[in-house]
């Protein structure tokens, strides 16, 4: 029967949560039509194999398996976009989500009370005991604040990662996601040109049933990506704006190393000044790696040698045309603090570009 809820479950390591969870899925939805479709983030444990192994005996289950791209959003709006059917559901694979709910979240939908229901963990019935630490569970009701201000919507728990809406909705606002971070709601939530129509159900928020928590300080990060994204954004893009952070913070290590050695140990300053470069340059490489490219980030001693050879000789390019640019506004009788802006800006975007394109393969 063509499926009448697709439930997306984004993956990364979860292989031995799969099965149990369709198995409630499955008792929860009885004889409702429905089709899970797993978006693994090529899990290194084997779980789109696994999907692919319980396909091959229940059809209701789909594989997406996505190579060299990472992202909790990114993954759902992929499974959201693959399906034909009328009503979407996401939500976690770590059993912390409970597919009890969506039966009642369904029928809202269908009967036309709302436009998205939302499993809260904050709400009167709900419970956030599933957090794994206190201060998990107040950093989430934190971000829960900026959210709302952010999206306009009141709710209790716009941070929620488990929801369902019409599959039409969601393609309908899909070319405004920018994808980033790792709360999808969030973004459909803002993204949206009128505010859409939400009803909270309460959440038991459980323990994880196996494997380890990605909530990596690394992912929280992503959170306030996010918030920059739908604010300034389309301003300066995200990425951009997160490699020139990176680059200002490079200047600093820079600085505090010539210092060390120059003033400090007493070294010259062309091998002081050497040092420092290459300090700032795997600095930058280090922390671009880890936050700015963090869906693409490369693992490995020798993948992590050759992305900061690759770099270091993307960033020295990038100096070249800084020190052109820069000599040649000057020389055209530019002011010299405009020249040296352009010729820094120059060299940023060239980085950028080189960066991006040859070390962490963007096209």
């Amino acid at each position: 029967m063509t499926p009448r809820l697709a439930i997306v479950l984004p993956t990364l390591n979860e292989r031995d949560n799969l099965a149990p969870l369709l198995t409630r899925i499955a008792q929860a939805m009885g004889g409702t039509p429905w089709e899970a479709i797993v978006v693994d983030d090529d899990s290194a444990d084997g779980t789109a194999d696994e999907a692919r192994r319980l396909a091959r005996t229940d059809p209701r289950v789909r594989v997406i398996q996505r190579i060299g791209r990472r992202g909790l959003s990114s993954a759902a709006i992929e499974g959201i976009c693959a399906t034909a059917a009328p009503f979407v559901a996401v939500m976690d694979s770590d059993h912390q989500h409970d597919p009890a709910l969506l039966p009642a979240m369904l029928t809202a939908i269908e009967g036309g009370e709302c436009q998205v229901a939302v499993a809260s963990r904050f709400v009167a019935g709900g419970s956030p005991k599933g957090l794994a630490s206190a201060r998990r569970e107040k950093g989430s009701r934190l971000a829960n604040r900026l959210a709302r201000r952010l999206s306009g919507v009141e709710l209790t728990d716009p941070m929620s990662g488990y929801f369902l809406l019409e599959a039409e909705t969601a393609r309908r606002l899909a070319p405004r996601l920018s994808g980033v971070g790792f709360k999808i709601l969030l973004d459909l939530l803002a993204s949206a040109p009128d505010p859409l129509k939400v009803r909270e159900f309460p959440l038991r928020f459980a323990a994880r049933r196996s494997g380890e928590s990605k909530l990596d300080r690394a992912v929280a990060f992503d959170f306030l990506i996010g918030l920059y994204d739908k604010t300034f954004g389309r301003v300066v893009p995200t990425r951009f704006a997160l490699f020139g952070t990176v680059g200002g913070l490079g200047v600093i290590v820079h600085l505090a190393v010539l210092a060390l050695l120059y003033r400090e140990a007493d070294t010259a300053f062309i091998p002081a000044q050497a040092a420092a470069t290459f300090a700032a340059m795997t600095f930058n490489f280090w922390l671009n790696n880890w936050l700015t490219y963090r869906d693409r980030r490369l693992h490995g001693a020798g993948a992590l040698l050759r992305g900061w050879a690759g770099f270091c000789v993307a960033c020295g390019v990038g100096a070249v045309a800084n020190v052109a640019v820069a000599g040649l506004l000057k020389e055209n009788g530019l002011h010299w603090l405009l020249a040296a802006g352009a010729g820094i800006v120059v060299g940023a975007v060239w980085n950028y570009a080189l960066s991006s394109r040859f070390v962490w393969k963007r096209g």
